[in-house]
C-alpha cells in the first residue's frame, strides 16, 4: 500500500488477480450480507467499502475498488482511498473559492498598480489567499493522517475478503 509520492492526498493502488471480475464482484456482494464491520456497496464494476456511521469521524476514509476484466480470465483491481464524497466536495469547493479570490484580487492589485492607485489591500488579500491555501493543504494532510488507521482497516478487510474466498493476488 505504499505510494511513490509523499504529497498524495488520495492514495491509490493496483494489482492483478487470477480470477474473473464477475466472481470477485460476487464475493464482495456476498460479503455485504455476511458481516457488519463495514458497509459494502456495489455499482456495476465498482465496490465501495465504508466505515459504519457509528465509527465514523469527519476524516473517515472510504475504499473505492474498480475491478476490471483482463485477458486470460484474470482481473485488475484498482483501489482508491478517499474521504467521504461530501467532505471531498466541500474541501474542493474551498480550494476553488480560494483560487478564485486569489485570481480576482491579483487582477485588481495589478490594475490598481498599473493605474498608479494604492494596491496594498489587494496585495495583502492576494498573499493571504496563499496562506489559506497552504492551511487547506496541511489540513488535508492532517485529515489523511487522522484516518490512516481506518485506511488500514479497510485495506485489511479487502485483502482478507479476497484471501478467505480463495482469491490470490499477483503482487
Amino acid at each position: 500500500m505504499s505510494t511513490t509520492n509523499d504529497i498524495v492526498l488520495r492514495p491509490r493502488f493496483k494489482f492483478n488477480v487470477n480470477q474473473e471480475n464477475t466472481s470477485i464482484l460476487d464475493v464482495f456482494e456476498d460479503t455485504k450480507n455476511t458481516q457488519k464491520e463495514f458497509i459494502v456497496s456495489r455499482i456495476d464494476d465498482h465496490i465501495f467499502i465504508k466505515i459504519p456511521k457509528a465509527k465514523q469521524h469527519f476524516w473517515s476514509p472510504q475504499l473505492h475498488l474498480e475491478i476490471n476484466e483482463n485477458e486470460n480470465k484474470s482481473s485488475i483491481i484498482y483501489g482508491l482511498f478517499g474521504p467521504n464524497p461530501t467532505v471531498w466536495t466541500l474541501f474542493m469547493f474551498f480550494h476553488f473559492i480560494v483560487a478564485g479570490l486569489f485570481i480576482g484580487f491579483a487582477i485588481w492589485a495589478y490594475v490598481n498598480w498599473s493605474l498608479g492607485y494604492d494596491f496594498a489591500m489587494q496585495l495583502f488579500v492576494t498573499l493571504f489567499t496563499i496562506v489559506v491555501w497552504f492551511a487547506l493543504y496541511f489540513g488535508g494532510r492532517l485529515g489523511k493522517k487522522t484516518g490512516m488507521a481506518q485506511m488500514h482497516e479497510l485495506h485489511h478487510f479487502m485483502r482478507d475478503t479476497l484471501r478467505n474466498n480463495g482469491i490470490h493476488t499477483e503482487d
